[in-house]
């Protein structure tokens, strides 16, 4: 099975948006491609919301949704409060009429389950001593706790969640065979269902479930409402938005100061500085990884989720206090630390993983965050534990592109010049300082560098200008360039910004080609005249044998007569 959060490699375009995105950097990067540590993630979904390639996905769990729906066992779905965000305009009666269509028994509210989880809290809130108390209602940050914070476990609220709560309610109410299924905008409830199966059945999101009712043509816009199973929930339907839970316990206690944080770097940023219980009065923290709330859930469309559909689920949440409702059993469970196995490395380790990528002292340490990172001393200690590559630094790669490109242009034969936008150079070869007899200024900064080219190659600049402004390649051969022959091929680095050029100096073997020339035109002469000569002498040599074989003939003839 898939983790609830993964990754498509072949989509992957290695930008490392969601190392810097995630906070638990639970990312690997092996050969450019980014992948998910099982162990490390929490299931926030953040890298899935920023991830531009959309290489990020949350599991679908369409086909198990299918074959329940196809098995015959009861079913009832669970719908997160968040609904709005995701469903603008649509009520949660139009969705439970397209549940029905899909084939759930019942349809009911998570957000029972939260206003039970709220009288639950209120309840540990009066009896506790400890001085800080972190809700249990977001599983994602219940996870990072235990995995980054574990010394706080301890100070998380021993309840459910409010899903696994209202499943508690649900299989207590229609029978432990029911199975239910959650639908929300949350990656780290399918989490929850992994571990708790007999409660949780299949967690499955918003999107999942548009992408199914768009299958079986179910028009959620077109559905007439149907009524729920359940008493509607009331102020539990605020829990999806920050403070929402607080809400719900604001006057239980006198002596509680009610808190809300939402984005687990925040959460992180509190825990990391808590020095406990100054203040006097205990603190509450309502904990939400998504920031502003669920209605800012990972599968949430982009836009959505703002003021718009808070003030939608404020309008149907009740503002009120939990502290009445029926006392609901079976719903404590006690979170128990998972901290992740840590090796912090050396001193020496660190500068050895940091001079892999060319950074040898404090100043070369710059800490863009390129590759992910805050710093580059946390980049290193990534190097060390195999999650991060060299080339994630960018520092370290501009430099061997340079270092490079520099060698290749010092090497090449040729005279090589590079220009920018208004037309100075700023790169060239030894090659070409020579050829426009700038050598001693070359030798004496190692470049020539904010030159006009015009100033160098005044025949040629309009060449240059041509390739800045409209691109492509201009060639041109056996051009005259002083007291020299040419062959210079303009080309475009960068459509207005940049371009290039390689100049041949072709004149030795102009000359040489001349040189050739001539001898071979003076060896035909030497032919033709030695041609001639021969015709002559020959010619001459069958004007002589004629003459002989004529006198011959003619003696012959005389004395046949005579006979």
């Amino acid at each position: 099975m898939f983790e609830p959060v993964y990754t498509i490699e072949n989509e992957c375009q290695d930008c490392y948006k969601c190392v810097r995105h995630c906070p638990c950097k639970a990312i690997r990067i092996v050969n450019g491609k980014a992948s998910v540590i099982p162990e490390s993630c929490v299931a926030c979904g953040e890298c899935v919301k920023v991830c531009p390639s959309h290489a990020k996905k949350i599991r679908s769990d369409l086909a198990r949704l299918k074959q329940l729906l196809s098995s015959g066992v009861p079913l009832h779905a669970s719908i997160a409060p968040s609904f709005p965000a995701y469903f603008p305009g649509i009520r949660l009666g139009q969705i439970a009429a397209a549940l029905r269509k899909l084939g759930f028994q019942g349809v009911s509210e998570t957000a029972l389950g939260a206003q039970a989880v709220s009288r639950k809290t209120g309840e540990f809130l009066a009896a506790t001593d400890l001085p800080l108390v972190i809700s249990s209602a977001c599983p994602a940050c219940v996870d990072y706790i235990r995995k980054y914070h574990p010394d706080y476990t301890r100070n998380i609220v021993p309840v459910y969640s409010p899903i696994l709560a209202h499943c508690r309610i649900l299989k207590d109410t229609y029978g432990e065979e029911t199975k239910v299924i959650f639908f929300g905008p949350c990656a780290a409830k399918k989490n929850e269902a992994d571990s708790h199966p007999d409660l949780l059945a299949l967690a499955v999101t918003f999107a999942t479930l548009d992408a199914l009712l768009q299958e079986k043509d179910i028009h959620l816009i077109e559905e007439e409402e149907a009524s729920l199973e359940m008493p509607s929930a009331e102020e539990g339907r605020f829990y999806s938005v920050e403070g929402g839970m607080n809400d719900t316990l604001r006057d239980g206690g006198k002596d509680v100061r009610y808190l809300a944080v939402s984005g687990l770097q925040n959460l992180d940023r509190m825990l990391t500085f808590y020095y406990g219980g100054q203040g006097g009065r205990k603190i509450f923290l309502e904990a939400l990884a998504c920031p502003g709330g669920c209605v800012n859930g990972p599968v949430i469309p982009q836009g959505f989720g703002g003021l718009e559909a808070i003030a939608e689920t404020e309008k149907i949440s009740a503002l009120q206090n939990s502290a009445q409702r029926p006392v609901q059993k079976r719903i404590e469970e006690t979170p128990a630390p998972a901290p992740l196995p840590v090796q912090e490395p050396t001193e020496k380790e660190i500068a050895q993983a940091l001079a892999r990528v060319g950074k040898f002292s404090r100043k070369d340490e710059l800490n863009c965050g390129a590759c992910g990172y805050s710093t580059c001393r946390e980049f290193a200690k990534a190097l060390l534990e195999n999650k991060a590559e060299d080339a994630m630094c960018h520092t370290y790669l501009r430099r061997n592109f340079q270092r490079t490109s520099n060698a290749l242009i010092r090497f090449i034969p040729a005279a090589v010049v590079l220009v920018d936008e208004s037309l100075n150079i700023c790169e060239c070869n030894r090659n070409f300082a020579q050829m426009v007899e700038m050598t001693d200024v070359f030798d004496a900064l190692g470049n020539l560098n904010t030159i006009p080219v015009a100033s160098t190659l005044p025949d040629f600049t309009e060449l240059f200008e041509s390739v800045v402004e409209n691109g492509g390649e201009i060639e041109k051969f056996n051009q005259k360039f002083k007291d020299r022959i040419i062959n210079i091929s303009v080309f475009t680095i960068a459509q207005g910004k940049s371009a290039g050029a390689v100049i041949q100096d072709i004149t030795k073997n102009e000359l040489q080609r001349e040189q050739i020339a001539e001898k071979a035109r003076e060896v035909i002469r030497k032919n033709v005249f030695t041609v001639q000569q021969v015709a002559r002498l020959f010619g001459e040599h069958v004007a002589d044998t004629e003459i002989l074989l004529n006198e011959i003939a003619g003696s012959y003839e005389s004395h046949g007569v005579n006979k």
